[in-house]
């Protein structure tokens, strides 16, 4: 077998200590209940896929940056790992942030900061005025999926850069919003830098080779906390691209792994994050099932999505400071800046 395996948190590492192959145990649910035949492994890897992207000027050494930065909101576990990454970063922490949900004496304690948690309903009368005493503040969104278009309308309405974190809602309503308010805005959905490197480069694979893929039987399986329902959006993108290689392929073949139990025996989910991972697991055969290949992610925590939330808010603000022509960014421009931590 061909493997081309990428695990971005070291304690995933743990889960395959035994045996690369731990995964056979839960990639035949999927579709059979026969188990594979496995040829030997030799890795694969896309690290230089990405390289022959943008290259318009030398990436420059990361600088210290220090602005103000509001997290909204900060009682949601992203907010507060995003808010907890921006103070370690050096970055001034806006204590203010807007919830629904009640707070002992309506303040949150990060990092030895209080920040002061309103309803929402005050977000805009108490931001207008946040906002005459940090000009230079950039907000980041990590709220709920149906707040998204609203809170959007409210950063442009008031002319506040910001970062959306918050998946769902209307993405396309999103990004006519931030052009037409010609905003400063980074929105992806997926802030993971390094997961973001290899959905770029699975799109590059795509791009350059259609159909190379053609005939070969895809297995999906991803496992994240109970608590997500759906297929994760990076799952969609990288299904995507293998279909554009050619693969037959439907969303609701997704083998969508939520039960805890499951996690721990057979997917390998340290219970320390069973409460917030994503692994993720592709599995390509020949139509003869003499080759296959098998692409990974494990990603335990959201350490990955805080920092590079917080790199894309810094990004953001240099784009402001040199009156960058462009407004609307994702995280493959932050990518390509080549001038992260």
């Amino acid at each position: 077998m061909l493997s081309a395996a990428f695990a971005v948190h070291p304690a995933a590492v743990a889960s395959q200590r035994h045996s690369v192959r731990q995964h056979q145990q839960f990639c035949a649910p999927i579709r059979t209940a026969t188990p594979r035949r496995r040829l030997p492994v030799a890795m694969l890897s896309v690290t230089n896929a990405v390289a022959t992207q943008s290259r318009e000027s030398s990436p420059a050494a990361p600088r210290k940056l220090s602005f103000p930065i509001l997290v909204n909101s900060c009682t949601g576990k992203m907010g507060k790992s995003v808010a907890e990454a921006a103070v370690s970063a050096g970055l001034q922490l806006v204590p203010v942030s807007f919830s629904a949900i009640e707070v002992p004496d309506g303040k949150l304690n990060i990092c030895d900061r209080d920040i002061h948690i309103h309803d929402p309903s005050e977000s805009e009368r108490i931001l207008r005025s946040i906002a005459k005493d940090y000009p230079d503040m950039v907000v980041v969104d990590y709220t709920v999926p149906d707040a998204v278009n609203a809170n959007a309308e409210l950063y442009c309405k008031l002319g506040l850069p910001f970062v959306m974190g918050t998946t769902g809602g209307n993405r396309q309503l999103l990004n006519k919003t931030v052009q037409d308010a010609n905003v400063y805005a980074v929105i992806s959905p997926q802030m993971g830098k390094q997961v973001v490197a290899f959905l770029a480069a699975m799109e590059i694979m795509a791009e350059k080779f259609p159909g190379a893929f053609a005939g070969y039987k895809l297995e999906v399986m991803e496992s994240h906390q109970a608590t997500k329902l759906d297929v994760s959006g990076t799952a969609k993108a990288v299904i995507s691209c293998f279909q554009k290689l050619g693969v037959s392929f439907d969303l609701d073949e997704v083998n969508l792994v939520r039960d805890p139990e499951e996690q721990l025996a057979i997917v390998g989910v340290p219970e320390e994050h069973l409460g917030g991972h994503a692994f993720h697991n592709y599995h390509l055969t020949s139509p003869d099932e003499t080759v296959s290949f098998e692409f990974q992610h494990n990603v335990c925590g959201r350490s990955i999505y805080a920092e590079g939330t917080v790199d894309a808010a810094m990004f953001l603000h240099t784009k402001i400071r040199s009156g960058a022509d462009k407004k609307l960014y994702d995280m493959i421009d932050v990518l390509r800046e080549g001038n992260m931590r």
